[in-house]
């Protein structure tokens, strides 16, 4: 019997799933316009480690964020961890918006990151697990264009809701403006929106078939995956789930990450996590004013610029979509890592002979547009997928939690690498990391492309 896909509900409950990706990115890249505005309002805008704290507190909530979402999605399921991460990130919203001290500003930035790091690893797991392996790693590729819209959305509202600053503003002007007062909360508050949208459809959508397999939960598997596919499609992937779980146990131990045959996997994992964040991309976004202040931009024109980064990359994202099952995961992973190599050494060089202005601004938007077609989404859809089912949660936990660790070092690090050997030769460090990362992809990382989960856990 020859399969058919339903892909109208396919496409449906992905989307909604990837609602969590969108959240991220909002999340993750809204303090960034609010940085200007809300340093001047807690006065920490000459205090640098206060600063620090502030861009990276949301990371550090991500590490137990994606801790937590390994167990609580494998012990009660992918749809209900997706229902509480949407309440994260209502009750973070509004409270950021509301701080009126720094302690709860950063408190509440932590409990956002509680929402990231749980969506970084529940989203892409749920659309690996409900897609069928042919159209699989663009339908990943959902979440982390999702993530893109986010980012996107946070910097057009920034950039909306921010009035005009005039050149040569006071500290205590900016203070007594709206902006100093309201703008930044405003950009919080925002994201209350898509995040309700996100927990009422989070009730739409059905629990993983590998999850209710997993669980002996049968009948309301098959129900699922008739409904992604055929009847006959629905009775081989069910027969596909039970073998590859017939010896696992449904306690999650986090010691069988270290047995011999999944070592391996778990390493290539690891190893993609913490590269996909010191490729030194998500530098642009984390610290986007000073990157282009550095390259004499002003306020407003930064802004914009930032808007500029969002666009090119959605734009890149989009044509990932259509890339991924096409050019294969590790093909494009090769192509981003040597091409962000020679981006940065360009984009050092532009920095070290002082070519400021539309030169370093045309060398980031390159360098967003290869970090957007390849390892940005690459690396979640490879994260999602080589992972044995029966720890599939807690090793995408283990991985998720390596890569806000290696995004909370980079944050932290920024400011002191750039103090020390400056910002060319910050570019410059992450280049060699992405000449490294092109070694270890082309010798560590098989073609997962077309490959059903079960063959790819095969693979390792």
């Amino acid at each position: 019997m020859s399969t058919s896909f339903n892909h109208r509900y396919i496409l449906i409950i992905s989307l909604i799933s990837a609602l969590g990706g969108f959240l991220f990115g909002y999340d993750w890249v809204v303090i960034g316009g609010a940085k200007f505005f809300y340093e001047r309002y807690f006065e920490i805008a000459q205090i640098p480690h206060l600063q620090g704290i502030a861009m990276s507190s949301a990371l550090l909530g991500c590490i137990p964020g994606a801790l937590f979402a390994g167990y609580f999605s494998d012990r009660f399921g992918r749809r209900r961890s997706l229902s509480l991460a949407a309440v994260i990130f209502v009750l973070s919203a509004l409270g950021t918006g509301f701080s009126e001290n720094f302690t709860l500003f950063m408190l509440y930035r932590i409990l956002g990151g509680l929402g990231v790091g749980m969506a970084s690893v529940v989203s892409p797991i749920y659309i690996a697990e409900i897609a069928p392996s042919q159209m699989r790693g663009r339908l990943v590729a959902l979440n982390q264009l999702n993530i893109v819209l986010g980012i996107l959305a946070a910097q057009i509202a920034n950039y909306l809701i921010a009035q005009d600053v005039p050149d040569g503003a006071t500290n205590e002007f900016i203070l007594q403006s709206w902006n100093g007062q309201m703008a930044w909360r405003w950009m919080f508050w925002a994201e209350t929106i898509p995040a309700g949208i996100f927990f009422v459809l989070s009730f739409f959508i059905p629990e993983s078939p590998r999850w209710l397999v997993k669980y002996g939960h049968f009948e309301p598997a098959l129900r699922t995956l008739n409904n992604i596919g055929n009847e006959g499609y629905g009775l081989t992937i069910l027969a596909e789930i039970k073998a590859s779980l017939k010896e696992a146990s449904k306690k999650i131990d986090y010691k069988s990450l270290l047995s011999k045959g999944v070592r391996p996997v778990l390493v290539v994992g690891l190893v993609l996590a913490f590269f996909q964040q010191w490729c030194g991309i998500n530098i642009v976004f984390n610290y986007a004013e000073e990157v282009f202040t550095s390259a004499g931009f002003g306020i407003n024109a930064s802004l914009l610029n930032i808007v500029a980064t969002g666009v090119v990359n959605l734009a890149f994202t989009l044509v990932a979509l259509r890339m991924v099952d096409r050019w294969g995961r590790k093909k494009l992973m090769l192509l981003g890592a040597s091409g962000l190599a020679i981006t940065y050494t360009l984009l050092g060089a532009a920095y070290y002979m002082e070519l400021n202005g539309t030169v370093v601004l045309m060398v980031i938007l390159v360098g967003i547009g290869l970090y957007a077609l390849t390892l940005a989404p690459v690396t979640w859809v490879i994260l999602s997928e080589i992972f044995p089912n029966r720890i599939r949660g807690a090793a995408m936990a283990v991985a998720s939690t390596t890569l806000w660790i290696a995004s909370t070092l980079l944050v932290l690090l920024f400011p002191i690498i750039k103090s020390k050997i400056y910002i060319y030769g910050a570019f410059w460090i992450y280049a060699a990391i992405c000449i490294f990362g092109f070694f270890f992809v082309k010798a560590k990382l098989p073609e997962t492309k077309g490959k059903s989960l079960e063959e790819i856990e095969s693979l390792f």
